[in-house]
C-alpha cells in the first residue's frame, strides 16, 4: 500500500505529458469532456469499487446479470451493491442466446435485474446468431426485446458490434438505442448511417481498482445519461 501511495504522489507531481507516458491508467476519460462508463462481469474478478468511485471519472457501469436460460453471473449481486454504494449509476445486461427458450431467458434475467435496483435501462448483449439464418435470428431477437419492454415498461438498450450490426441488423433497430462496440481510434459509422447513443471503444481499458482489462464506453455526440435513465 505504501508503494502504491508513493507512486500516486510521484505521478501527481509530474507534468501531464510525462504522466501520460508513465501512467497506464491515464486515459481518454481523464482528458476529455465525454461521459464515460464501463461494462463489468465476473471476468474482472475482485473489483475495488470504492477505488473506482473515488478515483475515476467513470459515471456509469453496466453489469452482466445473466446469460441464456440459466446462467447467472456469480459476482452480479456483490457488484451491483458495491457499485451503488460508491456512487456509480448502474444498469444490468443479459447475454442473448437466440436458440434458447425466450420465456426462460426472461425469467432468468428478471430474477437478477430487479427494477428497484436499476438506474439505467436494461441492456441486451447481442453478439451471436446461434447458427440461425438472419431472418430466424431477428424473429427471435425482436420477440425477446418485446418481452423485455413489457417486463420493465421501457425499451432496452441494445449492445452489439459494428460488423454484426451491419451484417444482420441494419435498418431493423430504429426504435432502440444502441451501444456499438468497435475498438478503433475514431467513432465508427454504421452501414445505414443511423445515429447511436454509446460507443464501446476498447476492451482493454485500464482502471484503478481492477487488475485486468476493462470494457470502456462513452456517449456519442449530444447523447446524455438522461436518455438511458431507468423510469420507475
Amino acid at each position: 500500500m505504501k508503494k502504491f501511495l508513493f507512486f500516486c504522489l510521484f505521478i501527481a507531481l509530474l507534468p501531464a505529458v510525462s504522466r501520460a507516458q508513465i501512467n497506464p491508467y491515464l486515459c481518454c476519460e481523464d482528458t476529455c469532456r465525454h461521459v464515460h462508463g464501463i461494462d463489468m462481469s465476473h471476468y474482472q474478478g475482485e473489483v475495488f469499487w470504492q477505488t473506482i468511485g473515488d478515483n475515476t471519472n467513470m459515471a456509469y457501469v453496466y453489469l452482466k446479470a445473466t446469460e441464456g436460460g440459466d446462467r447467472i453471473d456469480p459476482r452480479y449481486e456483490r457488484n451491483i451493491d458495491l457499485a451503488h454504494r460508491h456512487g456509480l449509476k448502474v444498469g444490468s445486461y443479459h447475454f442473448f442466446r437466440p436458440k434458447t427458450n425466450l420465456q426462460k431467458q426472461l425469467q432468468n434475467f428478471k430474477t437478477q435485474c430487479l427494477a428497484c435496483e436499476q438506474d439505467l435501462i436494461p441492456m441486451l448483449d447481442v453478439e451471436t446468431t446461434g447458427g440461425l439464418e438472419t431472418k430466424e435470428f431477428c424473429d427471435s431477437l425482436f420477440k425477446f426485446l418485446q418481452l423485455m419492454e413489457e417486463a420493465y415498461n421501457q425499451k432496452p438498450l441494445v449492445y452489439t458490434y459494428r460488423n454484426f450490426y451491419n451484417k444482420h441488423l441494419q435498418q431493423k433497430l430504429d426504435d432502440y438505442q444502441l451501444m456499438i462496440a468497435m475498438y478503433t481510434d475514431t467513432i465508427p459509422v454504421l452501414a445505414d448511417h443511423r445515429d447511436y447513443t454509446l460507443w464501446q471503444y476498447t476492451c482493454k481499458g485500464r482502471i484503478v481498482g481492477v487488475k485486468g482489462d476493462v470494457d470502456k464506453s462513452r456517449f456519442v455526440g449530444r447523447h446524455r445519461m438522461k436518455e438511458i435513465k431507468f423510469i420507475r
